[in-house]
């Protein structure tokens, strides 16, 4: 029964780990035999398994050499056999970390931190997020999760990243969903609209399903799919199509600016959206009297949100009510 146990315990260990108990059993065993041969060229056990280790290494120090026919016996053993064996052993350490890095590169290796954001789908949008949140945030820990990239490299993109289908609860869980901070759903816009917003509303049940509480940010292309990414269990609905439908009236309406509306939008990379509480004391006041109050603590107040809608700009007189959220573009 423990000899049962015990190789059930040998097979469970890395093989890394296995070669180095037998190199280290092996030089131990040369260095007690050398010992007992030549007792008075070895006077410890332990100077005969400094000899055995020097030996099988190839490093040929010279500082301990058997001078007896049969102790050079043992030493050519001992070449033959440990010398493999170490080499063997470097080139699995060789071998390892390569494929450990190719694993990173690849996908292929699971996220073992926490406190971590999980990026869903890789395009343009995903990869100026990534950069936004660096410049912002340095020590962030940003883990993408896509199907359709091969590889990536961790010097330009400083994240890790896991090949698969976020749908699935085992590539989930190797993006260490339990432990996550926040889920960023983007769009695929390779595929038409209905398609994108199935496979996002599919995407939030699974990752709903592995973390109840984790907020969940979806990108929903189409209007009619909103309701349904909501009961799947997205915390926040981003309409990127309305948005933009907006920006081309602007454009069509209005003469051209002196600012690119890229600047203006990379201007507001440097600010930070955040989502209050109404205070009890602000509470049936007017919007307007609430934003110079914020102003004060530099919030800028851009709307709330009531009953899970979103009030941008509402009237000055606006009555703001227990339970709605602030809207607000804080200075980083």
């Amino acid at each position: 029964m423990i000899i049962k146990q015990f190789k059930l315990i040998y097979f469970r260990i890395p093989i890394i780990i296995k070669l180095l108990i037998t190199i280290v059993i092996l030089m131990c065993f040369f260095g007690t035999v050398i010992h007992f041969i030549e007792p008075m060229q070895f006077p410890t056990i332990f100077e005969g398994i400094w000899w055995a280790f020097v030996t099988a290494a190839t490093v040929g120090f010279g500082d301990y050499v058997p001078l007896t026919t049969s102790g050079r016996l043992i030493g050519i053993l001992l070449i033959l056999t440990g010398g493999g064996l170490i080499g063997f052993y470097v080139s699995s350490i060789a071998t390892g970390t390569i494929k450990r890095e190719q694993d990173i590169e690849h996908g292929r290796l699971a996220f073992k931190g926490t406190g971590h954001l999980i990026l869903v789908g890789w395009n343009e949008r995903t990869r100026q997020l990534i950069k936004v949140v660096f410049d912002n945030n340095p020590n962030e820990k940003i883990v993408l999760i896509d199907r359709t990239l091969r590889h990536i490299s961790f010097n330009e993109f400083p994240i890790h990243y896991i090949n698969g289908d976020a749908t699935e609860d085992t590539i989930l869980e190797r993006a260490n969903i339990r432990y996550a901070e926040r889920v960023l759903l983007t769009a695929d816009l390779v595929k038409n609209e209905r398609q994108a917003d199935t496979y996002t509303i599919l995407a939030t049940v699974a990752i709903r399903g592995n973390n109840e509480t984790i907020p969940i940010i979806a990108e929903i292309l189409s209007k009619t799919q909103i309701e349904n990414a909501l009961r799947a269990g997205a915390t926040t609905i981003i309409r990127s199509n309305d948005f933009m439908s907006a920006l081309f009236y602007h454009e069509l309406t209005h003469s051209a600016a002196v600012t690119p509306f890229e600047d203006i939008l990379q201007i507001l990379s440097k600010q930070q959206f955040s989502h209050i509480t109404l205070p009890v004391e602000l509470e049936n006041k007017r919007f307007v009297e609430v934003s110079h109050h914020l102003l004060i603590g530099d919030h800028l107040l851009l709307g709330i949100i009531r009953d899970r809608k979103y009030c941008i700009h509402p009237s000055a007189n606006l009555l703001l009510l227990n339970g709605d959220i602030l809207v607000t573009l804080v200075r980083l």
